[in-house]
């Protein structure tokens, strides 16, 4: 499992511009079973998506397909964990060491 962190790197007008292609892109990802929870942090300095994967070179290539990447307005933190305990909810996600 992967949490992504992106920060702004570009000004909120610039950010909003892009911001109805990054959400088209996230629907397709939560359609293919990618992500699992997302949104913005507060301060609105950035987002945070939780994601589903076995590879963190894969997770790495989809980020950067990201308009927000593409068009140049925010940068990842990609963290790897192994998430051992999870909500009933998200049991289906459960890994074992």
């Amino acid at each position: 499992m992967f949490v992504l962190e992106l920060s702004y790197t570009a000004p909120l007008d610039r950010v909003d511009a892009v911001l109805k292609e990054h959400v088209a892109w996230l629907d397709e990802q939560y359609a293919a079973g990618v992500f699992i929870a997302s949104g913005r942090k507060n301060p609105r300095d950035g987002g945070v998506i939780l994601a589903v994967g076995d590879e963190r070179a894969a997770i790495e290539r989809l980020t950067a397909t990201d308009p927000f990447v593409v068009e140049g307005v925010c940068a990842y933190r990609i963290t790897e964990f192994i998430a051992t305990k999870t909500s009933d909810a998200l049991a289906p996600y459960r890994q074992t060491l």
